[in-house]
């Protein structure tokens, strides 16, 4: 046997056929057909049964015949060999524990599931799609219901993170944001931000997962999403810290005033009717249109300058971190705008600021907002930058037909969108320009921190105060379980001549 590859003859369906495992990690044989297995990107893991070993995989299903020439739905699939003896079983087992333990995946995690979400399946999905396959990989998990609001941020915050390789929340967006929250307001929060975070589709806003997913062309699907956080691949993600007073929020997808804040919150009384609900009240909030009144200023990306109008810094003056709750204070520099030379004042990065009424201000971290809505098509994981979607005026056809081009991203060529990258980021939001008594909603990650006079649920009591906010970016500061991995390796079946 070659030293650095493992060939042997084994038994497959009572036949005997070489299997070689290459030094690439790619598992060969031949019954008829030739087949490569790749360990890095369809192996889970493997157990002995006996004296056979039973290779559990997931396998790219297409048209009933198990390919790897497209990527879409995944399926469990179990490949059993026996060897022919006691010792080449020992090295069979030594060499795939070796190749896969060398990749790095997760052998710990900790599962928020939050039961309330979405259509309220997260309890199914994780029993029928993710479980079967964490157990396959060997993957130890301790599962944690939410039970209500800011439950994940909580436990956190106070959780033993050395315990776990990683947090993963089956749930929609919102329990993501609250994990990232109870990092940063950890003592340790420079060390625990680094904690990778992966995300199950199981709510009604799933942006994050489907961004991730999508930049590889796999649809939005649990399996698909478990798959990606088992084989432990990871990559950066830009934290925006919202600020008002001594207030701080973090979040990771977006903030939204107007038109899309009031879908996203309002809808809630839809609950009933699922994801359906967020359609059914756009439309119903485009018959009955809003504009509000406000100001927004910022600093443009390079190639976006030409926006809005020159104006001086208006934020507030505040010391301390950015991120977390270190006791240690600084005064707030501009790299933390996402400026990147020397130490310089604010008020020379350039703001810039575009007045309202505002039909909809929408800020956007990463390029879905759910799995139907394309809000911000040019928006990176890890740029430094927010992508803003502006709607000052839209007569109603119009705006319906802009909607219904959120899908495939076609919105932002509109006239009347303006869409750009901002490094920095100030709202000042008003009353409704039809009646000067009523105010809107900030909805910031799904979740509503702020409630102006006389929106809905105006009572409850909310982080920040309908009034000035500003944003500052962290660039890559978190981490995610990504789907990416070496696109040019697939597994295939040729069939022998």
């Amino acid at each position: 046997m070659d030293q650095d590859q493992l060939s042997d003859h084994v038994l497959i369906n009572g036949t005997v056929v070489p299997v070689t495992l290459t030094t690439d990690g790619k598992l060969l044989w031949a019954d008829g057909l030739l087949r490569i297995l790749n360990l890095e990107k369809e192996v889970l893991g493997f157990a002995v049964d006996g004296n056979k070993i039973k290779i559990r995989a997931v396998i790219e299903k297409e048209d009933g015949i198990f390919c790897g020439g497209s990527i879409g739905d995944l399926v469990r699939k179990d490949f059993v060999f026996q060897p022919l003896s006691q010792e080449s079983q020992r090295l069979w087992c030594q060499k795939l524990r070796e190749y896969l333990d060398s990749l790095g995946r997760p052998k710990r995690l900790f599962i928020f599931m939050n039961p309330f979400g979405g259509n309220k399946n997260a309890s199914k999905i994780f029993l029928d799609s993710v479980k079967p396959l964490l157990e396959d990989a060997d993957i130890q998990f301790t599962l944690e219901e939410t039970t209500r609001q800011l439950y994940a941020k909580d436990v956190t915050k106070r959780m033993d993170l050395s315990k776990y390789d990683g947090i993963v929340c089956v749930s929609g967006d919102g329990v993501l944001a609250e994990v990232v929250n109870g990092l940063l307001e950890r003592e340790d929060w420079s060390a625990a931000i680094k904690m990778p975070l992966g995300v199950i589709p199981a709510g009604t806003g799933n942006g994050m997962v489907k961004s991730l997913l999508d930049s590889v062309g796999e649809p939005c699907k649990a399996p698909n999403a478990t798959v990606a956080i088992i084989r432990g691949h990871k990559c950066s993600l830009d934290v925006a810290t919202i600020l008002q007073g001594e207030t701080k929020f973090y979040i990771v997808l977006m903030l939204a005033w107007g038109l899309v804040a009031d879908i996203d919150i309002e809808s809630e009384k839809y609950r009933w009717m699922g994801s359906a609900r967020l359609a059914f009240y756009a439309l119903q909030r485009t018959l009955h249109l809003r504009q509000y009144n406000g100001r927004v200023s910022f600093v443009p990306a390079p190639g976006f300058e030409d926006y809005g109008v020159p104006t001086s810094y208006s934020g507030e003056s505040i010391n301390g971190m950015n991120v977390g709750s270190s006791s240690q204070e600084q005064p707030i520099k501009a790299r933390q705008y996402g400026y990147q030379g020397p130490d310089v004042s604010l008020e020379d990065l350039g703001w810039r600021t575009i007045n309202g009424p505002f039909i909809s201000v929408w800020l956007h971290n990463v390029p879905w907002g759910g799995e139907d809505t394309l809000a911000a098509p040019d928006a990176k994981f890890s740029d430094g930058y927010l992508d803003l979607i502006l709607i000052r005026d839209c007569p109603k056809l119009d705006l319906l037909k802009l909607m219904t081009q959120m899908s495939n991203g076609g919105h932002i060529r509109s006239k009347y969108v303006q869409y750009l990258k901002v490094k920095a980021f100030i709202l000042e939001p008003g009353t409704c320009t039809h009646d000067p008594t009523k105010e809107g909603i900030i909805d910031a990650d799904g979740e509503v921190l702020a409630r102006g006079k006389g929106t809905y649920l105006c009572h409850q009591k909310t982080l920040m105060a309908y009034d000035k906010l500003q944003i500052t970016m962290d660039q890559g500061l978190a981490t995610l379980f990504s789907p990416y991995f070496n696109m040019d390796i697939n597994h295939r079946e040729i069939f022998l001549e």
